[in-house]
């Protein structure tokens, strides 16, 4: 009986050191996402393995949450940056939906789950549309989880809750008795606040501008964009960065 247990313990540990290195491997691959990328278009080699990787981590409860955490990273890089078939781009933003639905629950007072929860639905209303999007709520999810985030820690991501909630009062149409709570004054007030919490973020200056333009600020807008052009991209988000500079050039 005792050889037995101890066998059973033996494997428990075995199962445990390989969840652990697994994990550790696709942080690996994770954080070297940006290798062989073409400019913008990212290879899907390394975020290949790092899904992997963290798919299978997730079947251990030791790193579960970390995990999933990862997941949903993992599955809007590879969407947004990788992969441009539309098709297969909707079908990674639908995992990302669940799967942060999913840890959401879970996590209710996680505002890690929640920010990466909004960046796929965001991108995931993108590629399905204003309709889709529109029947499925999302601008009152996005509101609501934002608010939530900012409660919970608003310094989170360089004030990642208050970008998310500018960023939907700035995207989210008008539309009376149905959609009357955006506006583009509440975009301007909130996306301030996230440039003027932690480390102001390219994404941050690049919807501030926008919202700006929108309010007949245009010198302001152009001098924001500006200086996302005139910016040195981080190597560890080499391909996001690039991509926003790329958007600033395009909308100056």
């Amino acid at each position: 009986m005792f050889i037995r247990f101890l066998l059973i313990l033996f494997c428990l540990s075995m199962m445990i050191a390989s969840a652990k290195a697994g994990m550790n491997e696709g942080i690996k691959y994770y954080g070297n996402r940006h290798e062989r990328a073409n400019g913008t278009i990212a290879s899907n080699e390394n975020i290949d393995k790092a899904i992997d990787h963290f798919t299978n981590a997730i079947q251990s409860s030791d790193f579960e949450k970390d995990a999933a955490l990862y997941l949903l990273k993992s599955y809007y890089y590879k969407a947004e940056f990788a992969v441009k078939d539309t098709e297969e781009k909707k079908s990674i933003f639908n995992k990302g939906k669940a799967l942060g639905e999913k840890y959401i629950d879970q996590y209710p007072q996680s505002p890690e789950f929640r920010y990466w929860y909004l960046v796929n639905l965001g991108s995931w209303a993108q590629v399905y549309g204003i309709l889709t999007a529109a029947r499925e709520g999302v601008s009152d999810l996005m509101k609501t989880h934002s608010e939530k985030i900012i409660d919970l820690d608003p310094s989170y991501r360089n004030g990642g809750g208050y970008f998310m909630l500018g960023a939907v009062h700035f995207k989210s149409p008008y539309i009376p008795f149905l959609l009357s709570w955006p506006d583009n004054d509440d975009a301007i007030k909130y996306l301030q606040l996230a440039l003027n919490t932690g480390k102001a973020e390219m994404n941050q200056k690049i919807y501030l501008a926008q919202a700006l333009n929108k309010d007949g600020q245009e010198e302001k807008a152009k001098a924001l964009l500006k200086e996302v052009i005139n910016s040195t991209p981080n190597s560890a988000n080499l391909v996001e960065e690039l991509d926003d500079i790329e958007e600033a050039r395009k909308l100056l």
